[in-house]
């Protein structure tokens, strides 16, 4: 029997590189690497070894006979792949080892970002150089969109985390975690060129938090926010502020937009609070959702079915939810929906409107309805919430080049780029804000994987502007700077308290909301051997 990959599948190919048959599609050299929600196991090629679900570092691959009943159209999904690929074949493939280059001594590289991006770019750091590294993050916790963008019922994806905190544990790494990089440093920032003048090399793995806006009437209104700002709050980052939802709405949602992101909002807002209370979602957002209850969500796609940017396994997700309907409207349809009034209250239902596109929102100092266009036509949809989910761009950082247009930080094979277009020696970009918002975390990793080859080749070549400072130095800016750091020892207390009041729930954790309860888990955690 064949081996299957389901949705928590993170893209991190490092299944593809351990199948003894090349029987993992696609792999990071073909086409849709990087876009696919998922890869794929070829079912008529696979020769059960298992090798595959041993190396997943996200609990996403099992054996079909295996599967839970909300993933059995799994093996439909990894099937239909290469009914509709048949130019992709699986076989023995040859091994390709890296070229490892001959590197100076005593490189000192600071990464700066903690998600998927920064992660690779660590662990590709450590595997392929001795390098000393120092990695920071703005929050105390690690993990960027890992922790704060997956959404809580999909729990197995987060689990490339682990991997991570390996990294985080090794003698080459010092964590430096509640540390901002910018130029305000009455605040406690630290400045690009502080780091700059002590490191080697800098590697920023930021992502891309800044959302697009939609540009339409009323889309400041309260009740009106965009789905990075959403997420956050269900995902407990800290100041991340909730929707305003009134006590007696018209219980529906609309949301702007149809990809993967778009999708996991609807499908958490729609979800029964009961299907919630068993992961890791913020107890605010809980809270919230269960006082309020939306019943409906619709979600706008600006052309049609056939231009939606979710995947087709993020998309068949939605069916396995218990109690809820899916519909799905184009203009060809004919007549849509009602939804000027308010949503059923008996029923949960998440509606699909193609070749829409919002017009406006208004409402009595709170967004009450949503203008839209269908085929020339003007509907107005009752909505207590207006979510813009149409793509993101990275946020600035004072002192580093902008490309504003593109809201990305200009490079060339993830090489800093200056204002002439120069390169900047001995720093690189990683990730999203290297390359835009597209793919997931597969794409991520081989960015970065490339990234570090790139500074590779340049330590080899001589042509990193070396430090001169001592490590004690930065140390003692930065203790003089942020006063409260955390270490990996602060990070594994945070960890270890939000287990445990997981634990009195029955729930994988309850994060903190607030950074004061954190740096107070953080602080419990120093008199703790680091292991």
């Amino acid at each position: 029997m064949a081996f299957v990959i389901t949705q928590s599948c993170c893209s991190d190919a490092a299944c593809v590189s351990v199948c003894p048959v090349n029987c993992i599609h696609p792999t990071p050299e073909e086409r849709g690497f990087g876009t696919s929600e998922i890869l794929h196991i070829d079912p008529v090629a696979c020769i059960d070894c298992g090798a595959c679900a041993d190396a997943c570092p996200v609990n996403a691959i099992f054996p079909i006979e295996n599967l839970a009943p909300r993933d059995r159209i799994f093996a439909e999904i990894n099937a239909d792949y290469y009914t509709a690929n048949p130019d992709i074949t699986s076989g023995w493939s040859d091994v390709v080892y890296p070229d490892l280059p001959r590197l100076p001594e005593g490189l000192r590289v600071a990464v700066v970002g903690t998600g998927p991006a920064g992660g690779y770019a660590l662990r590709t750091l450590l595997h392929r150089s001795r390098a000393r590294v120092t990695v920071f993050d703005a929050l105390p916790t690690p993990g960027g969109l890992v922790r704060a963008g997956v959404a809580p019922d999909h729990p197995s994806t987060k689990d490339v985390m682990a991997t991570f905190d390996l990294l985080y544990r090794d003698p080459a790494v010092t964590m430096a975690t509640n540390v901002r990089i910018g130029d305000d440093v009455a605040a406690g920032e630290v400045t690009p060129a502080e780091l700059a003048e002590h490191f080697d090399a800098v590697f920023y793995a930021v992502g891309a938090d800044d959302s697009r806006a939609l540009g339409i009437t009323g889309e400041d209104l309260p009740g009106s926010t965009s789905a990075t700002d959403l997420v956050a709050w269900y995902n407990a980052v800290p100041r991340a502020d909730g929707p305003r939802l009134p006590a007696a709405g018209s219980g529906r949602a609309v949301i702007v937009g149809t990809g993967n992101v778009a999708l996991d909002v609807a499908r958490i807002l729609v979800s029964p609070p009961e299907l919630l209370a068993g992961t890791d979602i913020a107890d605010r957002a809980l809270a919230l959702l269960a006082e309020q209850s939306i019943r409906e969500v619709v979600v706008l796609g600006r052309r049609g079915r056939e231009s939606a940017a979710y995947s087709a396994a993020e998309y068949r997700a939605l069916s396995v939810i218990g109690g809820v309907q899916v519909e799905v409207h184009d203009d060809a349809d004919g007549p849509l929906p009602d939804l000027n009034r308010p949503a059923d209250p008996t029923r949960r239902r998440i509606v699909f409107l193609f070749s829409t596109a919002p017009l406006r929102a208004d409402g009595d100092g709170r967004v009450e309805t949503v203008t839209v266009a269908t085929g020339g036509r003007e509907h107005r949809i009752a909505a207590d919430l207006l979510v813009r989910s149409i793509g993101y761009r990275s946020a600035p950082i004072a002192g580093l080049p902008f490309d504003q247009a593109r809201g990305v930080f200009p490079n060339e094979e993830g090489r800093l780029l200056d204002a002439t277009g120069a390169v900047v020696p001995g720093t690189y970009v990683v990730g999203w804000a290297a390359r835009g918002s597209v793919g997931g975390i597969g794409a991520n990793k081989l960015h970065a994987v490339a990234t570090v080859e790139k500074f590779l080749a340049d330590a080899a070549a001589d042509l990193l502007p070396r430090t001169s400072a001592d490590p004690e130095e930065f140390t003692a800016l930065l203790r003089a700077r942020q006063r409260r750091v955390v270490g990996y020892r602060g990070i594994a207390a945070i960890d270890r308290r939000e287990r445990e009041n997981g634990r009195a729930q029955g729930r994988p954790r309850v994060k903190f909301t607030e950074l004061s309860d954190m740096l107070a888990a953080a602080q419990s955690g120093r008199g703790r051997r680091r292991r």
